[in-house]
């Protein structure tokens, strides 16, 4: 057993969230300092991973991050990809649907952002909402959600079959360490910008959500596209955590410096 496995949600497994503690450090190098230390040769791992990804230029990785508000999914973003080379980076982010994208199915909107051979993309969101908010809300009949999780399934296996792994993480975070971070919205100008009265109608429906992501993860944790429940609660912790996973993902792909052209000059420079 690897030391992500400790975060992973097993094919068909219950991810009992209850039992879960999201302010565990349980792992860590250390303490703050120490954790935060030791993450630093991780991205320069990454960067080495993903330039041999970009030059071989034959599969990809797609991350999806996943969290209720404030969970930290833009911070994971600008603390673990710190550094990496963003020509072969791409973040897509998904609010409401758009009109155009209620005239399609689904994963219209999703599949057009799936990264090209030799890249990484992160998503904001993903196709997850489509069985999330749509059932919290009732957005749509539970008939109709019910049998997305078949179709993300089968989605991500086209994924897989066209060189893409998928990795997919839920940043779990408790509610009361959410609401500080709503909170802290209010009261802090470099924060007050991502403040919305939505996230905290949102938190009214905490109960339905985690039941909403239970029912989720335990259906779509796949051997093609694991999902990783990572305890949140701590920063500095979730940023460790994540970059572990995406390194070990990365070195079970294996990517390679291709060999050079043929025809090449002996000593070319």
């Amino acid at each position: 057993m690897r030391a992500v496995d400790r975060w992973r949600v097993p094919p068909g497994a219950h991810s009992h969230l209850e039992r879960r503690d999201p302010a565990s450090t349980a792992g860590a190098p250390g303490d703050r300092a120490r954790t935060e230390a030791a993450t630093v040769p991780l991205h320069e791992e990454l960067l080495s991973l993903q330039d041999r990804l970009w030059a071989e230029s034959s599969r990809s990785l797609l991350v999806v991050l996943q969290g209720l508000d404030a969970s930290g999914k833009d911070g994971t973003i600008r603390h673990v990809f710190r550094g990496v080379n963003p020509q072969g980076t791409n973040v897509a982010s998904f609010k409401q649907p758009t009109a155009e994208d209620q005239a399609h199915d689904f994963l219209w909107r999703v599949h057009r952002r799936t990264p090209a051979a030799g890249e990484i993309t992160v998503f904001n969101r993903s196709h997850y909402e489509d069985v999330l908010v749509v059932r919290v809300h009732d957005l749509v009949p539970e008939t109709q959600w019910q049998a997305r999780y078949e179709l993300i399934n089968a989605f991500e296996r086209v994924l897989a079959h066209g060189g893409t792994t998928t990795v997919k993480f839920f940043l779990h975070v408790s509610y009361d360490e959410q609401g500080r971070r709503l909170q802290e919205r209010l009261t802090r100008p470099d924060k007050r910008w991502k403040a919305r009265a939505a996230d905290f109608v949102e938190r009214h429906h905490w109960d339905a959500y985690h039941d909403a992501y239970a029912e989720a993860l335990q259906k779509t944790s796949t051997e093609t596209a694991p999902w990783y429940v990572i305890p949140s609660d701590h920063k500095w912790f979730r940023n460790w955590a994540v970059s572990q996973v995406l390194l070990a993902t990365l070195e079970d792909m294996g990517p390679q410096y291709p060999d050079p052209p043929a025809g090449l000059p002996d000593g070319a420079a």
